[in-house]
């Protein structure tokens, strides 16, 4: 919360479309680079990320974050339901780009807000995505403000549902664990950001056990610091793992499988992408294996989340488009990317210390 409070929100409030748009196309080729065709960003001035996404070739869910208070991009707090259902109306039906609702947290959209977005969500047949339970501070909050963990306040709300993407949820009590389950609601672990943010560390391996479907992320470059799925993979295991005191938890095939298919299933792409399979989108990457610490190979699963890592990509298609060969972005222009986003970064770090 300190994080948020005194240093990201002071930012954002000076934050402009231009900066917004140069860091989404930066992401996008650190992403396509690193092997990851598909993701889902809550932000300011999501128009130019779904510009961003058109632009790199990659396929996203997209969607601006509504607080309580003012936003830099739609204003007053009344307008960003406005401004979501403008957005997500102006991509149906786009190939690669979908929109979703997204309230930032309990802690900074009164009930009333959660509620609204959740209908809007219902309305359009999208996809609603909020932080959820992330850290003790905001457990605390809502058990002082409504008598309720943070999954029960949104139980009671009525918003627990296949259609939620809940980001994070790290602090879970036995009774969530079963409202999430019961619900079919989705869950985005981003173990990097937990960690970073000494949030703690999620259940995993019970929400698992329990079938409640767990997607991979890596949260955003200012809590991580990268946007490496490889690393993100690597990472998931070994916490779960170091966490339980179990070697066995976690294993490969199930951290891989966060990444591809529980992924998918996360964002409701299921039966689209996440598998090398007839009838799939023909999404693929390919590694180079030609190389040290990738020699010998005995297990590819455990070759890929535990000595693979981003930089090992050599070639990636999304939606059968070639857009990584190589190593080399064909459907971007990186130098100017970078350029653009050295100058920004040099402005607001001179401005906004």
């Amino acid at each position: 919360m300190e994080w948020l409070e005194h240093y990201i929100f002071p930012v954002e409030a000076h934050l402009r479309a231009e900066w917004v748009r140069c860091g989404a196309l930066l992401a996008c080729a650190e992403m396509l680079l690193s092997g990851t065709t598909t993701f889902c960003d809550m932000y300011l001035f999501e128009g130019e990320v779904a510009r961003a996404v058109k632009e790199a070739g990659m396929r996203a869910l997209v969607g601006e974050v509504l607080y309580d208070f003012p936003s830099p991009n739609y204003g007053p707090p009344a307008e960003g339901l406005r401004f979501s259902e403008t957005l997500c109306r102006s991509y149906t039906g786009h190939p690669r780009v979908r929109v979703a609702v997204m309230p930032h947290a309990i802690y900074t959209c009164s009930p009333e807000l959660l509620s609204e977005a959740g209908e809007l969500a219902a309305r359009l047949d999208t996809l609603l995505v909020t932080h959820l339970a992330e850290t003790a501070r905001e457990a605390a909050y809502s058990q002082a403000a409504f008598g309720l963990t943070p999954v029960q306040h949104l139980h009671r709300l009525g918003l627990l549902s296949p259609r939620l993407v809940a980001d994070h949820c790290v602090v879970l009590s036995e009774d969530d664990l079963e409202l999430l389950a019961a619900a079919g609601a989705g869950v985005a672990h981003c173990p990097e950001s937990n960690m970073k943010l000494a949030s703690g560390v999620a259940p995993v391996t019970a929400m698992l056990r329990r079938g409640i479907p767990v997607g991979l992320g890596t949260d955003g470059c200012a809590s991580n610091n990268n946007l490496d799925l490889f690393q993100e993979m690597d990472t998931a295991a070994k916490l779960q793992k170091v966490h339980l005191l179990d070697p066995t938890a976690l294993p490969a095939l199930q951290a891989l499988s966060l990444a591809t298919t529980g992924g998918a299933q996360v964002l409701g792409l299921a039966g689209q992408v996440g598998r090398l399979a007839p009838g799939y989108k023909a999404d693929l990457i390919v590694l180079d294996l030609d190389q040290p610490h990738l020699t010998p190979l005995y297990d590819p699963f455990s070759h890929l989340v535990y000595a693979a890592r981003g930089a090992d990509v050599h070639t990636v298609m999304v939606d059968g488009r070639l857009l990584v060969e190589n190593r080399r972005l064909s459907a971007m222009d990186v130098e100017e990317t970078l350029a653009r986003a050295r100058e920004l970064a040099r402005r607001v770090r001179q401005n906004y210390r």
